[in-house]
């Protein structure tokens, strides 16, 4: 996968969300906030990442999903 500065990614194994700041070669500088508010930037590399929905996006698929379950009980 090909990611852009930007883009919203996690560790494959788990984790945050973070931002990729940019791309060097096999490795993304990514940025993220910390529990306590400190900003933390480290370069991962591009294997260990994966992208992840913009967290509007997941709200508005949540939101159209359950109109559709309070749809179907109506017609029952």
């Amino acid at each position: 996968m090909t990611f852009r500065a930007g883009d919203i990614v996690t560790l494959k194994s788990g984790g945050q969300a973070l931002t990729v700041a940019a791309i060097h070669d096999e490795d993304a500088t990514c940025i993220w906030l910390g529990e306590e508010g400190d900003l933390f930037r480290e370069q991962i590399p591009l294997i260990a990442l994966e992208a992840i929905l913009d967290p509007e996006d997941e709200e508005e698929e949540e939101g159209e999903g359950e109109s559709e379950d309070e749809d179907s009980d109506d017609k029952e």
